[in-house]
């Protein structure tokens, strides 16, 4: 553990794994959804007759803290912790961890940005979800921290689904990392999402493999070979091109409260993502079509750090250059349950990632900002 004084650890980036039955259930109109099926021994997802995920992404907290070499690529419904979808006992796994409460994402709803071309159906299965995540964060609502899930296909329709997350109880909102590829985030159609949010208080975040179908490779998930190892290895790749497009849009300069989020990215690629996008704006050959400088006279570094919160689970590279990226929006995440968790060592492994940082930073990394960011109680 960490050394005295302790330091309560928050996780700012951690799961849930969506029930079998949620949309079956709740959705006994729709011919199709996504539903588990057990296919030639394993439990997969399924939806129109496709192979959309597996219950992998949801099993094995910890066992690569023992041994990678047994991690496997599919598994049973069975060998998910209880606690990703049943309230009561994810406290009881969250006391084995030292952890005081979570900010949730989906597990299976990742899958579907990627997988549901159907936009209608897209927004229908998040407004579903959203339900769901509601009623199993509002069983302990100071421990459970839910973050809803936004189709930005439809602009009113995700602001409208918005203030419906915050009336639900929800403290935010996922939205892909990059959208429709004709649309992406500096179109001014998202004008009024940034608006509400803004005016909500609803942070947004970008996590990882969200993206929307496109016509490049990386963003075209055709599962089991989502996620290659060139995906993996650059997954900072698309949440660049998104921040890029709403910082130098000036979407920050107009909504200077909304905080937009880097999720489970890591942070040792914003350093020179930061020096790379100041050199642009103010050393390169300015284009017609580029918007406008920014009134206040700010540098896009700037808009970032007080705008945009990263979180990670275990950079040293990051730690070391934290001063860079900006120390107030830097939040841990356990990750639990996935089998990249920090989940049952993180106060040993956050204590060794963050053995050169002061105990007031550490505060901040491992519980203060991301309270801050989400006015937790805790």
């Amino acid at each position: 553990m960490l050394d005295l004084p302790a330091v309560p650890l928050i996780s700012s980036d951690s799961h849930v794994f969506e029930p079998p039955d949620l949309w079956v259930e709740r959705l006994p109109k729709l011919a199709d959804v996504p539903k588990l099926e057990r296919v030639n021994g394993r439990d997969v997802w399924v939806l129109g007759g496709r192979l959309i995920g597996s219950t992998a992404a949801g099993q094995q907290p910890g066992l690569r803290l023992e041994d990678p070499s047994a991690l496997k690529v599919a598994g049973l419904f069975d060998d998910v912790p209880r606690g990703a979808y049943d309230p009561d006992a994810r406290l009881r796994e969250q006391d084995v961890d030292g952890v005081r409460a979570e900010v949730l994402y989906s597990t299976v709803g990742m899958f579907l940005y990627g997988q549901v071309r159907d936009s209608q159906l897209l927004s229908t299965l998040c407004c579903t979800y959203n339900e769901w995540l509601a009623e199993y964060c509002g069983a302990h609502p100071s421990r459970l921290i839910g973050m809803a899930m936004l189709n930005t296909d439809d602009i009113a329709g995700a602001v409208g689904e918005l203030e419906r997350a915050r009336a639900l109880g929800l403290a935010g909102a996922m939205i892909p990392v990059f959208p429709l590829w004709d649309r992406p985030y500096e179109h001014p159609d998202y004008e009024p999402l940034w608006a509400a949010a803004e005016g909500l208080d609803m942070p947004l975040a970008l996590h990882l493999a969200t993206n929307r179908p496109g016509p490049v490779p990386e963003v075209c998930f055709e599962f089991p070979s989502t996620f290659s190892q060139a995906f993996l290895t650059n997954l900072d790749y698309w949440v660049r091109l998104s921040l890029t497009g709403i910082i130098l849009s000036g979407v920050f300069e107009r909504h200077p409260h909304l905080m937009v989020g880097c999720v489970e990215h890591e942070l040792g690629w914003i350093p020179y993502f930061l020096f790379q996008l100041d050199y642009t704006y103010t050393d390169r050959i300015r284009r017609s079509s580029w918007p406008p400088k920014f009134a206040s006279g700010a540098l896009p570094s700037d808009h970032f750090r007080s705008n945009v919160f990263s979180s990670f689970q275990e950079d040293p590279i990051g730690m070391a250059h934290r001063e860079l990226i900006g120390v107030d929006n830097l939040m841990w995440g356990s990750d639990y349950p996935h089998p990249e968790s920090t989940w049952p060592k993180s106060g040993e492994i956050t204590g060794r990632v963050l053995a050169d940082v002061s105990l007031e930073e550490r505060r901040k990394f491992l519980g203060g900002n991301v309270a801050r960011l989400f006015r937790l109680n805790v």
